[in-house]
């Protein structure tokens, strides 16, 4: 007896729900594997981009030192050019003022400056005008001045004059 007037179909386990079901699946896992790929890629990619930000941190703390150390070396050399300036501006002063104190009258061939003292080699009409002229404003400046005279051939006298500053009487006129 035949109860069905179509012919039968096979039947497959593969029907359109369980296609549909399957498809569902495929997508959703292929959206999980995509969604896990993209991250394990964003942590390699966080990870690469830490070390190198490290890096570079520690190339400008490098940077920042080196600078600060020239930056040191450049202060310290702008302290000593102007100690320099100062002191050849006071000794140029010193100079000019040594040659204003000098008279018309007496003629000097040279002069050594020393850190405490000046030495003073020179020409000179007669004692006198050495004396009262030269020797007298040398006396207010210096502590011990000497000076000795030899005759010339055109009558008038050398004079070598030594003059010194005492550094204990500098130290102790500061300290009261």
């Amino acid at each position: 007896m035949r109860y069905s007037y179509i012919k039968p179909r096979r039947k497959t386990i593969f029907t359109k729900d369980v296609q549909l079901l399957f498809t569902f699946f495929s997508v959703t896992l292929i959206m999980l594997f995509g969604t896990y790929a993209f991250l394990l890629f964003r942590d390699y990619k966080f990870t690469q981009d830490m070390v190198d930000i490290s890096e570079q941190k520690s190339e400008l703390r490098a940077n920042i030192l080196k600078m600060s150390n020239e930056i040191a070396t450049i202060e310290k050399q702008s302290l000593l050019s102007e100690k320099v300036f100062t002191k050849n501006s006071v000794l140029k002063d010193s100079i000019g003022n040594l040659f204003d104190l000098v008279p018309s009258r007496i003629t000097l061939s040279e002069a050594q400056i020393m850190h405490n003292g000046l030495i003073l080699y020179g020409i000179t009409p007669n004692k006198d005008v050495y004396n009262f002229m030269l020797q007298a404003p040398l006396r207010s400046i210096f502590h011990r001045t000497y000076s000795s005279f030899y005759p010339d051939k055109n009558g008038w006298l050398r004079f070598v004059s030594t003059n010194y500053i005492d550094e204990d009487n500098e130290e102790l006129g500061s300290e009261n």
